[in-house]
């Protein structure tokens, strides 16, 4: 009856072996996997784990694979998959096999259903598994009894009522047309414990599973009326997945701890050596009085593209990530975290915590670091995505935006540190650019409401005695002397004390033309600010204050 319900020609798990063999690796290497489910945005995590999964695997000597765990088709969200390879690109975190390159392929669960069919065939016939007919409507009556009589929820025991159901009652059922399941039979008890090694934590003990879990989905769920077309549960595909694709650790978060019992039992139905577990900690985000698990649906800073859209540079991103992972690799300078090892026993049981002022401050420090010409390029690549405005302009302006990144960042001990994200050049420098900078008039807020005919007055008279002049202060003394001429305190000090004898200090006076020539009252140096401009540039912006 079981091989009535497969095709004549469903291979047996023998030909699955001989078309996966072992690896040839060297002794201790290890085989790792990310598995990534396309249900919705890619997670921080994941990328946090995939730095994990391949630095383990590549310093062992062995391999790290992706594998597209795409069972829950009703949730699948369209673009997912392009994102993951997207988010992998731009991390650096090339897998070494994945769909179209590998010699264990296919690398998506649902290119694989013959596989699992064959597995789930073989447990049948071993009597560890049992085919089930349970209706939504009956498994909801059962969870409702367990409830009323405050008993463990699941199908097990007395409640699994076709575990032991005989050949002529699933017969009739077949007959029928029946839409069923294939539950696992769990040889668990409850009560029972079991131990078992765990890469970070050591030997645990944990409740032995008892509950019969679903290995392969209801019939009625099948794309096409192919028998082999069924795709299975997480639990049952990662088992056989792992095991013919030779993966010997398994690195994930630890909400799947307390799935091991029952993992291990399917590993020993099957036969297989089981994969070694290595659990982490779960991200964290800082609240009042606390802490908890990022959310995708609260916080925007759970999606991967949330940093790429903001443009975090990946080096500054792995770096901070690495630090998360082992808090040794934080107190190390850039490169030499990036160089070191990713060392299991320093994954700590506390999730670590997300700090984006944190990121945002190691971002900048790495930005600080590199040249005009290297920001230029990673600008220019970023913004050709998220910024195709700014990405033209970069393009043709070329020269000018060298000179405006040179600006307090060639040549000084302490570089100027206002670009913490691609994201912050528009506010950071746009205003260098005449197709992006915007006028300023006369009357803008931004002026503190100085009355318009000094602004005129003040903004002319520069206009007309303007001189480039290569020192600072020489350039500044053009302010100071105007500022003078219309009255301005000499100081911030002689201001505070007689006020209404004054329409501003020196500072407000110099914020005329800084705000004429930035658009800001906060800005890098005046004298260094005109000179990339030019002296057509400044003219034409301060001109502007006087109509």
């Amino acid at each position: 009856m079981i091989d009535e319900l497969f095709p004549a020609d469903l291979p047996e798990p023998g030909h699955w072996e001989q078309r996966y063999p072992p690896r040839d690796l060297p002794s201790g290497a290890k085989v790792t996997r990310l598995g990534p489910s396309p249900t919705g945005s890619v997670h921080i995590g994941t990328i946090y784990m995939a730095m994990i999964d391949r630095d383990v695997a590549h310093r062992s000597g062995g391999r790290y694979l992706v594998r597209i765990e795409d069972t829950d088709q009703a949730r699948e969200v369209e673009g997912a998959l392009e994102q993951f390879a997207r988010a992998f690109d731009y991390f650096g975190l090339i897998p070494d096999e994945e769909e179209g390159r590998g010699d264990y392929g296919p690398y998506r669960q649902s290119e694989r259903p013959a596989i699992y069919m064959s597995y789930a065939r073989e447990l049948l016939r071993q009597g560890k598994a049992y085919l089930c007919f349970e209706t939504a409507e009956e498994l909801a009556d059962i969870r409702k009894r367990q409830q009323e009589t405050k008993v463990p929820p699941g199908y097990y025991g007395n409640w699994a009522i076709w575990r032991d159901a005989t050949a002529e009652q699933v017969q009739a059922k077949l007959a029928e047309g029946a839409p069923y399941v294939v539950r696992f039979r769990s040889p668990g008890i409850p009560g029972r414990r079991v131990e078992f090694d765990e890469a970070i934590r050591g030997k645990l003990s944990a409740e032995a599973n008892y509950n019969d879990v679903v290995i392969l989905k209801s019939s009625v769920n099948a794309r096409s009326s192919d028998s082999t077309d069924r795709l299975p549960t997480y639990h049952f595909a990662h088992a056989v997945d792992d095991h013919l694709m030779r993966v010997n650790l398994v690195i994930r978060g630890e909400e799947w701890l307390p799935s091991v019992p029952m993992h291990l039992q399917l590993f020993e139905a099957l036969g297989f050596e089981p994969a070694e577990y290595a659990h982490t900690a779960l991200l964290m985000k800082r609240i009042p009085g606390g802490k908890r698990k990022l959310s995708k649906r609260k916080d925007p800073e759970t999606s991967v593209d949330f940093y790429l859209q903001a443009g975090y540079p990946a080096k500054a991103m792995l770096y901070y990530l690495r630090g998360l992972a082992n808090g040794s690799l934080a107190e190390m300078p850039l490169d030499e975290a990036l160089a070191a090892p990713i060392k299991l026993s320093e994954l700590g049981g506390a999730g670590p915590l997300i700090d984006q002022v944190k990121l945002e401050d190691i971002s900048a420090d790495h930005i600080a670091t590199l040249s005009g010409q290297e920001i230029l390029a990673a600008m220019r690549t970023w913004a050709a995505r998220y910024d195709p405005e700014l990405a033209a302009v970069l393009d043709g302006e070329q020269q000018l935006a060298l000179a405006a990144l040179a600006v307090e960042r060639d040549g000084v001990e302490n570089p100027r540190k206002d670009l913490r994200k691609w994201s912050d050049f528009g506010s950071a420098y746009g205003f260098f650019f005449p197709e992006l900078f915007t006028l300023v008039g006369a009357g803008d807020e931004r002026l503190g409401g100085l009355p318009g005919d000094l602004v005129r007055a003040f903004a002319a008279d520069f206009v007309e005695g303007y001189q480039e002049l290569a020192d600072p202060h020489e350039w500044f003394g053009q302010i100071r002397d105007l500022a003078a001429k219309h009255g301005f305190a000499p100081s911030a000090k002689a201001y505070r004390q007689a006020p209404a004898d004054y329409p501003g200090s020196i500072k407000e006076a110099s914020y005329l033309i800084r705000i004429a020539l930035t658009g800001s009252t906060r800005s890098p140096d005046l004298a260094s600010v005109a000179r990339v401009l030019g002296r057509d540039e400044v003219m034409r912006r301060v001109s502007a204050l006087t109509s």
